[in-house]
């Protein structure tokens, strides 16, 4: 819980917020610029859990609304609505791709929290790490990445081609992304 002065925020609180201000659609954090709250006990561990008070939060519905708000500004990140601005610890990356469509020229990834994107000039692959441990990201929204689980990196070094560079790569949206760092 988030604390400022005597107000104090709730996770169903702030979610309840946001979804009332997003009317059915996404979000729209980006306009949002609302006061600082405060830090909540919510961790986003690098494996995709989310977390609250040392408890994993079981519905996928509740992590599904805190995904929609969530907001990164630098290297910090924010559970967002309207009215208030929560800070959050993320280990990694807020968001685990736990499979791709993959397609001659168009690889689309989704996410344990429901986002479906297609990798080219507004959502691009980049690897970060070692050749001998590779982290691959895939970019969702505004700032915030998603980590590519091993088993889809996997089948994307499968579907790589090698380029001029010598490096593996992968073809999306008139792109080509290297599957090395």
């Amino acid at each position: 819980m988030a604390e400022n002065g005597d107000k104090s925020v709730s996770p169903e609180g702030l979610a309840q917020a946001a979804a009332s201000a997003a009317k059915g659609g996404p979000a729209p954090v980006h306009l949002w610029n609302p006061p600082y709250c405060g830090e909540m006990d919510l961790v986003i561990r690098a494996d995709g859990t989310w977390v609250h008070d040392g408890t994993p939060i079981g519905r996928p519905a509740m992590v599904r609304l805190f995904a929609g708000i969530l907001k990164r500004e630098g290297d910090r990140f924010f559970l967002v609505s309207p009215v208030e601005k929560i800070g959050i610890r993320v280990e990694d990356a807020p968001f685990l791709a736990t499979d791709a469509d993959i397609a001659p020229d168009a690889i689309t990834f989704t996410t344990t929290v429901g986002d479906r994107v297609t990798a080219g000039p507004d959502h691009a692959i980049t690897v970060r790490g070692t050749v001998d441990a590779p982290r691959p990201y895939v970019h969702i929204r505004r700032g915030l990445e998603a980590l590519i689980d091993r088993k889809t990196f996997y089948r994307l070094a499968a579907a790589a081609e090698i380029g001029p560079d010598g490096r593996a790569g992968i073809r999306s949206g008139g792109q080509v992304f290297a599957l090395e760092p």
